[in-house]
This record gives structure tokens, sequence and C-alpha cells, in this order.
């Protein structure tokens, strides 16, 4: 593995698991009251766009972290529709 590839496992795992105690601190208070529906929408959007990003350049890191990421998002969405009101 290229260390450029390596530079982008590390760095989309520092994400993800950035993004982790969002996601678990929103289900485990059920509240999303403070997260933003737009903030949501857009970010789930984003990560979409980056997986399409890695797709058409056949980038590993950028393909595997995102759709890790979506799944997070996903779930912060529900969440947010569920708990958010």
């Amino acid at each position: 593995m290229l260390s450029a590839e390596v530079l982008g496992f590390v760095g989309g795992a520092l994400i993800a698991c950035g993004f982790v105690p969002q996601v678990i601190r929103v289900f485990k208070l059920r509240s999303a009251h403070e997260i933003s529906l737009l903030f949501t929408i857009l970010f789930l959007l984003g990560v979409i766009f980056w997986i399409a990003y890695g797709v058409s350049f056949r980038l590993p890191a950028v393909i595997f972290w995102n759709v890790i990421m979506v799944v997070l998002v996903a779930a912060l969405l529900w969440a947010k529709l569920r708990y958010g009101r």
C-alpha cells in the first residue's frame, strides 16, 4: 500500500471515529434538538458525492470511509427525525 493510501485511510478513520461519539450521544440521550437538520442533510449529500468521487478515481480510502460515514450520518438523520422535535 502506498504511503498516500495510508494517509487516506488514517485520515478517513479519524474523521469517522470523530463522528461516532456524536451519534452515540444522540441515541443515548434520545435527543437531537441541538443537531441541525439542514447540516445533516447537506453532510449526507456531501458524503454521497465523495463516494462518487472515490469511485470515479478508484480511491479505496475515500470509498471505504465515506460508505462508513453514510451509515453514521444516515443514523444521525434518522435520530434527528425521530428525536429532534
